[in-house]
């Protein structure tokens, strides 16, 4: 029997002389008879090694971008990581979370529809040069998928786009949502850390399931929308009073759906070109918000009335119509067919999985072309304080479920208009340890006052009505 050493010394022996046998056949054997045994000897290996593999490098082309399936694959295999990896690198994303991947040549196994597959990590380092010669390292990450012949179609095709798919819905779960605003042509945006939710929505309990419910049902509809042949996008059209809650529904929509916003600014945009622009640069998974619709461009019914009056403005002198300083500057020429291009056109489906938005306080004096049913899908009118409303605001203020002055206060938000801001103002404790009958009575007062001026209000007008019937 050998000796270990003696076994060693035969094999290194036999290793050599095979590298030798290689070197001869690759310098002496003719390039045609040489692509044909590695053809052959190929074939062979597959019979005996029957796995094939696929590697996705980390970037692409000229390495001038991110590959976005290496990110999926990396954002797909990161829960797997930490699992079963015995190697894994840290590191924080959002300034606020720890997020674990697998480390350099390490390998982790993966099931689907049970099939085994395995995931392996690598890096190929090189050195180059730079234009100070000086040679640095060149790390090209990669993911190798290793998984048997037999089962090439369905890893090829449903698995790999499940990967895919599975990875982006993290990427999106766990991105630190923007938001963004315009400043002509471009986007520029901060971080969004909204708290509104819909349970701290002061609304009624019915029609706010009614809207989650529509949310949730649009946020799954890839293939329905699909399948009839629309856009995957839905209009909002949220209209009421000052300080019923638009905005802040706003904000509860993105915090439930988890989307970006994208606050557009008409006023800021040159033409329709420009308009066009900016939607082709938004994001899908987003919610584009136009607030106060009748305020930011000519864009209500009127249109046609305020055109006569500036075909009557034309035929004056154009030094009369205008200041110099009005003359110069170049208003936003965005028009209504442009807007509407913006919302329902050809160019709105560039863009998957949108919800757009207006807001407006007066509702009578939108184009009817503007919020019609395809265009603005739900019309959610936001309006005043009602007791259910109440009780939401006072839970989320005062912490209170229950009080002795609610039916009181129940009976005077019946003859009371009043908006849920006013009320959440008068609820607001003034100190940390404020106290609830305070609040609550402070309320009550507010209420009774205005109470006392509606009376009023009415007395006068009543009074007038009397002066003209009796002149007449």
């Amino acid at each position: 029997m050998y000796a270990p050493a003696d076994m060693f010394a035969h094999l290194g022996s036999t290793i050599g002389g095979l590298m030798f046998v290689w070197a001869i056949f690759q310098q002496y054997f003719p390039y045609q008879l040489r692509s044909h045994i590695e053809k052959y000897s190929q074939r062979l290996v597959g019979y005996v090694y029957p796995y094939i593999q696929i590697t996705f490098n980390e970037f692409t082309g000229e390495r001038l971008m991110r590959s976005e399936a290496y990110s999926a694959i990396e954002n797909y295999l990161s829960s797997r990581s930490s699992t079963q990896a015995k190697r894994l690198k840290g590191d924080i994303k959002n300034n606020q979370s720890l997020v674990l991947s697998m480390d350099d040549h390490e390998e982790v196994a993966d099931e689907f529809k049970g099939v085994q597959v395995w995931w392996a990590s690598g890096k190929n380092i090189s050195k180059s040069q730079t234009f100070s010669y000086i040679p640095i390292n060149d790390e090209k990450r990669y993911y190798k998928l290793t998984f048997h012949k037999r089962k090439r179609d369905l890893i090829i095709g449903p698995y790999l786009a499940h990967v895919l798919k599975e990875g982006n819905a993290i990427k999106v779960r766990n991105r630190q949502r923007k938001l963004y605003t315009n400043n002509g042509s471009h986007w520029s945006h901060v971080v969004f850390e909204h708290p509104a939710t819909f349970q701290t929505l002061a609304m009624e309990p019915e029609k706010k399931k009614d809207i989650i419910e529509d949310l949730m049902a649009f946020s799954k509809a890839e293939e329905f929308y699909a399948r009839i042949g629309r856009a995957w996008k839905r209009g909002y059209l949220l209209y009421g009073p000052p300080g019923t809650g638009k905005s802040t529904m706003i904000a509860a929509m993105a915090n439930l759906l988890g989307y970006d916003l994208y606050d557009l600014e008409l006023t800021a945009v040159k033409d329709n070109t420009e308009l066009r622009k900016l939607l082709i640069e938004t994001s899908s998974k987003s919610i584009i918000v136009i607030e106060d619709i009748d305020c930011s461009l000519d864009l209500t019914g009127q249109r046609r009335k305020r055109k006569e009056r500036v075909d009557d403005e034309e035929e004056k002198d154009p030094r009369e119509k205008v200041p110099k300083e009005e003359r110069e500057s170049k208003p936003s020429q965005v028009t209504l067919s442009g807007l509407l291009n913006f919302i329902d056109g050809l160019w709105s489906a560039c863009r998957g999985e949108r919800l757009i938005v207006f807001t407006t306080n007066h509702v009578e004096k939108l184009d009817a072309a503007l919020i019609r049913k395809g265009r603005m899908d739900k019309h959610i009118e936001l309006s005043y304080c009602n007791f259910e409303s109440f009780k939401v605001l006072a839970r989320n203020y005062l912490k209170l479920e229950s009080h002795s002055l609610f039916p009181t206060i129940c009976d005077l938000l019946g003859e009371i208009s009043m908006t849920p801001a006013d009320v959440a103002e008068h609820l607001m404790p003034k100190t940390l340890s404020g106290d609830v009958e305070i609040c609550l009575q402070n309320l009550i007062q507010a209420l009774e006052n205005e109470k006392e001026k509606k009376s009023s209000t009415e007395v006068e007008a009543k009074d007038q009505d009397k002066e003209s019937s009796d002149k007449i």
